[in-house]
């Protein structure tokens, strides 16, 4: 069975993503992680989460090293679609929404998916712009809100560094800037539908390493 390793944490809790993927499950890759895992043997490396500003973010260079040692590396949801779009050309595969959107230009910063997180249960503690951003779209498409409206709330949460991005302060933020009823609006579209897309890229990597795994075993 190919060995496979994957780099999890705020994206979704490591107990779900087994029901997915049975997998040695490792914290947000640190530099050197991904080296280190395809040194130790792994066949399959799924980048998911990453540390980025509070610890040294997963160099490209090591990725590009272990696609050399006929690792397949697949990156989604956070860091590992921020590294994917930058590193397919080489062999790496993304996987996702936001891959897509990094590799498109649509977005470009590195904040646009960054959040805290609990050192200890990796839970997040923030909320990343891009899940705003998703949520956004979301509710202009159900006509909720209207266009400017959510521009402007995209900037609003962007103007906060990305620490304390929340909604709740995203609506407090904005109580000047966007009308009562628009800011109700979404509130109500937040508690009964909001979605995580980190979350669901993070699955979507899952299940295409599984498939990759599959491959790999029967040659």
């Amino acid at each position: 069975m190919p060995r496979v390793v994957v780099f999890l944490g705020p994206s979704m809790p490591h107990d779900e993503a087994r029901s997915i993927l049975d997998a040695d499950y490792r914290p947000p890759a640190r530099r050197g992680d991904v080296l280190a895992a395809a040194r130790d043997g792994a066949d399959i490396i799924c980048l998911i989460d990453g540390v980025f500003f509070q610890d040294s973010s997963v160099a490209h260079k090591e990725i590009l090293e272990a696609l050399q040692m006929g690792v397949r590396v697949i990156g989604a949801s956070s860091m590992g679609a921020l590294r994917a779009a930058e590193m397919d050309v080489y062999g790496m595969e993304g996987v996702g929404e936001i891959y897509s959107a990094y590799k498109s230009g649509e977005i470009v910063a590195d904040d646009e998916v960054a959040l805290v997180f609990d050192p200890v249960t990796l839970e997040p503690l923030s909320e990343p712009l891009v899940n705003i951003r998703h949520n956004l779209r979301l509710a202009v498409n159900e006509g909720l809100i209207d266009e400017k409206s959510a521009a402007d709330l995209l900037e609003i949460a962007r103007a906060r560094y990305f620490p304390s991005r929340s909604y709740e302060n995203l609506i407090r933020d904005a109580r000047c800037r966007v009308p009562e009823e628009t800011l109700l609006q979404f509130r109500r579209f937040l508690e009964s539908r909001r979605e995580d897309l980190k979350r669901e890229d993070a699955i979507k990597a899952l299940r295409r390493a599984a498939e990759v795994a599959r491959e790999l075993q029967v040659r």
